[in-house]
């Protein structure tokens, strides 16, 4: 039975609230900007021409009817996105420090998207995707956390590679102890593993990127695909016996880092979608890590992240020019 899409995620579909200036008085002026880690990585693929469904929950509110109208126009299918009419969408307010850090306060208790229950979960759907992609803020709840693992279930009935990021945001969970259990849940799952170098010394205790990287693959053989983020430095890929690491591009312009590091998970997606897990080269991997870093670099010149996944063109042209 062939793919009815290519990528199918299942998580939270919020309001980022980014700092944009201050008024008069001196007050924060925040810009409302669509977003939710999973649905960010859907948008990036879809500009990378994949077919993509979401699986999520939004409050039937002005911020959820927001966040559908947008998401509508990337043209990822939405079918499966329920609406709440008790509970609120979740907000994330984003303050980015000066060397490019982010503090999140979030209003989540209880948001719509963590209201997620199993019968809301398209099994048939699930079963015939190519990839199916999710993260740790679907797992902070029980009932969110049950629909996730029955998605996870039915995907891999159904042959797909599961991709996982840990996306830690520590405030969502009533304790780190609880983070690194559910975390623990997701590695033993994946084929492909998206991993950012805070999250990678949170599972390990090691900030050697090699080491902890040995460390999750003994630990987890499942991972067939491991990709490290390592912000301004730049990007690694460990497969079989082989080890990639492509610099990220330092071209200045950089506003906020919001939502760079799910358009890379999104172009590693797509390159598994090109290439498949078998047999993949170093060359495979540096092209794969090349273009994933130059499409992040570019959401990090421009505020917010759904809505500002640079076009296929975008990228190819700044790989051209900076070859």
């Amino acid at each position: 039975m062939s793919a009815e899409f290519d990528v199918v995620a299942l998580g939270e579909l919020l309001v980022d609230f980014t700092a944009h200036g201050q008024t008069p008085l001196g007050d924060p002026l925040f810009e409302a900007d669509p977003g939710g880690a999973p649905c960010n990585v859907l948008a990036m693929l879809k500009k990378l021409g994949r077919a993509c469904a979401f699986v999520g929950k939004v409050g039937d509110d002005l911020f959820g009817r927001h966040l559908r109208s947008v998401v509508e126009e990337t043209g990822i299918d939405l079918t499966y996105l329920a609406a709440d009419p008790a509970a609120h969408t979740t907000l994330a307010f984003v303050q980015t420090f000066p060397n490019g850090d982010r503090d999140f306060s979030f209003y989540r208790d209880p948001g719509a998207d963590m209201l997620l229950t199993e019968e809301e979960v398209p099994a048939d759907i699930v079963a015939r995707c190519r990839i199916f992609h999710f993260g740790s803020l679907s797992m902070t709840h029980s009932g969110v956390r049950a629909a996730t693992k029955k998605a996870v279930a039915c995907a891999k009935a159904g042959g797909a590679y599961i991709s996982f990021d840990p996306n830690l945001r520590p405030p969502l969970w009533s304790s780190l102890e609880e983070a690194k259990e559910q975390i623990d849940w997701g590695l033993g799952q994946c084929d492909v593993l998206k991993i950012a170098d805070n999250e990678l010394e949170f599972m390990t205790g090691q900030t050697d990127f090699d080491l902890g990287a040995a460390i999750l693959r003994q630990r987890y053989p499942n991972i067939r695909l491991l990709c490290v983020t390592a912000g301004a430095e730049g990007s690694f890929a460990y497969y079989e016996k082989e080890r990639v690491f492509v610099p990220a591009f330092r071209l200045g312009g950089t506003i906020e880092t919001t939502g760079a590091g799910d358009t890379f998970c999104a172009c590693v997606l797509d390159g598994v979608l090109r290439n498949g897990l078998e047999r993949l080269t170093a060359q495979d991997l540096t092209a794969m890590l090349r273009f994933a870093n130059a499409a992040a670099y570019l959401v990090t010149t421009r505020r917010g992240a759904l809505r500002s996944m640079p076009e296929k063109q975008q990228v190819l042209d700044l790989l051209r020019q900076n070859a």
